[in-house]
């Protein structure tokens, strides 16, 4: 991967923070465009990558950077509704050290240099929130300059060949004069057409 320009990512954690506000508890176990996640599983795994790309950002290395994302199925936390937005407002704002941008970080138990951890956070903010949104039937306009940072860091990542424990689904064709939105969702291996399914 080339070198990842700085991006504030302040402003995409709200719009994820607002959406989390916007989660119906009636609506927790309701499924996701991720398949192995109901709703709540993907606030807990939002809560989770914000701890550790926080953590990243202040090259605080441990025990929240040593390990990869833990699987779907854990219990939300009772106080996700106060907590998320926090830690939240904590990622953004420890992006915007620039020394969090520069030498080495690690997360997820992986060492990678601090542009792009940055971009992996922001990747995470943009397409996790896209998730929830369709999830919970919630209007989704992510931040512009995060979105154009994500697609530029989704589409070289898919010129690289995807194995086991990539972090992307294989691409998913949409055409070329689709909204941005669309081709950085399918470039992470999602349909951008994605709804809940009918209760039956």
């Amino acid at each position: 991967m080339t070198d990842m320009p700085y991006v504030d990512l302040e402003e995409q954690a709200r719009v994820v923070s607002r959406l989390v506000a916007g989660v119906p508890d009636a609506g927790l176990a309701g499924p996701t465009p991720c398949p192995e996640y109901e709703v709540a599983d993907l606030l807990d795994h939002i809560r989770g990558l914000a701890i550790a790309f926080r953590d990243a950002a202040r090259k605080d290395l441990g025990p929240t950077t040593d390990s990869a994302p833990e699987p779907a199925g854990l219990s939300l936390p009772a106080a996700w509704r106060e907590e998320l937005p926090r830690l939240l407002g904590e990622l953004g704002e420890a992006w915007k050290a620039p020394s969090a941008w520069t030498g080495m970080t690690r997360a997820g138990g992986v060492d990678l240099p601090g542009d792009i951890a940055g971009a992996v956070a922001l990747d995470e903010l943009l397409i996790h929130g896209w998730d929830l949104a369709r999830a919970t039937g919630q209007e989704y306009v992510p931040d512009e300059p995060a979105l154009h940072a994500a697609h530029a860091f989704l589409l070289e990542a898919a010129q690289e060949e995807r194995g086991e424990g990539d972090i992307f689904g294989p691409v998913v064709p949409v055409a070329d004069d689709a909204p941005l939105l669309d081709r950085a969702v399918g470039l992470s291996g999602r349909d951008p057409g994605w709804t809940p399914p009918e209760p039956s």
